[in-house]
């Protein structure tokens, strides 16, 4: 089992005062799980990979994958003796070596016979067989990065570190490589981490999620969790478009608020927030055209195209908001439609940031 535990981790680098990137990191990453440490520049999840990675050494906390110690108060495993493979942000395949080379490159201590066996292998799973005596700058960008995945899985490691690996590329080839290296990972069972702030790329890509800020993981768990139940309104922006609404319920421990968009249920599943006076999260695609019970009056004010969908500002009363409908539900500025919130929504205190 490759579980990865970290605990109390800490990284601080020298300046008056000094910086402290890492601020006591708890993380667990199941064995075979894919997960991303997603955060906005600066939050410190590039420190956390070279830390794990052992490029960096940790002020406190351990790093274990497994039954094995990478890191404590004690110890600090050098990076070449971790079993770990690392995805750099653009490849950085060796230029003097072709893809077989780079691929091999890991592979030293195998026999001749065998290293070339484990590198056609790797090579016909990333969709790259026949490609072995290439050298790199005769490679577009998304085969470079597969060439890097190979190397990286080439020495069968623990973990798998990936950082930001298709933030180079374009629109198109990120989002077809982003499934292929899924799939990769997931057809060796390879337990891997994905560092990135794309949050798109986070949410569509991974099994678990960590949300960094300043230094800490401030929640973690599944996508689907994440973003319809954020911890707080930081968190919920930073995943997605968010409306933020004032809210009164009866009584504290209601499961009914009253919003501008009619009275609406509080997620069971969230954290109930204290008082009666809460901001509800209510997402753009759960504002949908309804004339059943509960709907609410609005007006279109403005519509921006997207394609199969539009982003639709509405005016309910003296509030904006903006919904999500798909194209073939459209209305032109200027019109009067009765919407409603579907789903439960998460309730956050007045003073929650």
């Amino acid at each position: 089992m490759t579980t990865v535990r970290i605990r109390a981790l800490t990284r601080a680098f020298a300046g008056h005062p000094p910086v402290r990137a890492l601020s006591g990191v708890d993380l667990d990453i199941a064995d075979g799980t894919l997960a991303a440490v997603l955060g906005p520049s600066g939050c410190g999840k590039t420190t956390l990979l070279r830390t794990i990675a052992g490029m960096e050494r940790a002020d406190g906390g351990t790093i274990a994958v497994g039954d094995r110690v990478l890191a404590d108060a004690g110890s600090h495993v050098a990076p070449e003796r971790r079993r770990i493979g690392l995805v750099p942000q653009e490849g950085a395949l060796f230029p003097h070596l072709d893809v077989a080379g780079n691929v091999a490159f890991g592979l030293r201590r195998l026999a001749s016979d065998e290293r070339r066996r484990r590198v056609d292998e790797l090579l016909e799973l990333v969709d790259l067989a026949g490609h072995g005596g290439r050298r790199p700058h005769e490679l577009s960008g998304g085969q470079q990065q597969r060439v890097a995945l190979a190397r990286a899985l080439a020495p069968r490691p623990d973990v798998v570190l990936l950082d930001e690996p298709f933030s180079a590329l374009d629109t198109a080839l990120r989002s077809s490589l982003r499934d292929e290296v899924a799939d990769v990972l997931a057809a060796t069972g390879t337990t891997a981490i994905l560092v990135t702030h794309d949050q798109e790329e986070a949410l569509s890509l991974a099994d678990h999620v960590a949300i960094m800020r300043d230094g800490r993981i401030v929640q973690a768990g599944t996508p689907t969790d994440l973003y319809r139940r954020p911890v707080d309104r930081w968190t919920a922006r930073f995943l997605g478009d968010a409306n933020e609404l004032p809210g009164r319920r009866t009584s504290p421990t209601s499961t009914e608020v009253g919003t501008p968009l009619g009275t609406v249920a509080l997620d069971p599943l969230s954290p109930q927030p204290p008082g009666t006076e809460l901001t509800v999260l209510v997402r753009p695609e759960q504002i949908v055209r309804s004339d059943g019970p509960g709907s609410v009056g609005a007006v279109v004010e403005r519509v921006r195209f997207r394609g199969s969908d539009a982003d639709v500002t509405l005016t309910v009363g003296p509030t904006m908001v903006t919904a999500r409908w798909r194209s073939t539900e459209l209305a032109d500025a200027g019109s009067a439609v009765m919407v409603r919130v579907t789903g439960p929504v998460t309730g956050y205190g007045v003073t929650a940031d």
